[in-house]
């Protein structure tokens, strides 16, 4: 996958971390969830749907290692608590991102990034456990 690097560049430089949008002089534009299911590719979304949380919910541990394809003994090492929640740390998903060998992976670890650091902010620099319940298993 491509990544357009000066369009990140150009989006990072009008979000607005505060109030989890972009911020273009004294206008704020939040994308919609059709807008995010276009950047992430994820159209097996259906918007008109509330979507509830499974009965038996895997481990966040389990559910990293099927997002990364890492194995346990990787994935636990990066799990941290923040908080009363554990996160895993931007910098870890970024070093996976880069050097990932299964492109698939690598857009699924960039996805849960965006989710967690953008769309779903809870901890500066940090992805939040409860992202990893939007990704299907």
């Amino acid at each position: 996958m491509k990544v357009d690097k000066h369009l990140f560049r150009a989006l990072a430089q009008f979000w607005n971390p505060t109030y989890s949008c972009f911020t273009f002089g004294k206008v704020d534009l939040v994308p919609t969830i059709e807008e995010y299911m276009a950047l992430l590719r994820c159209l097996n979304i259906q918007v008109d749907r509330a979507y509830s949380r499974a009965v038996n919910v895997p481990t966040f541990l389990k559910k990293l290692m099927n997002i990364t394809g890492m194995s346990k003994q990787w994935v636990a090492a990066q799990i941290k608590q923040k908080g009363d929640t554990k996160c895993i740390l931007w910098k870890s998903l970024k070093d996976l991102i880069l050097a990932h060998p299964d492109t698939k992976k690598r857009v699924d670890v960039f996805a849960l990034s965006i989710y967690g650091l953008i769309v779903f902010p809870k901890a500066l620099g940090h992805v939040d456990e409860a992202i990893t319940n939007l990704f299907d298993w």
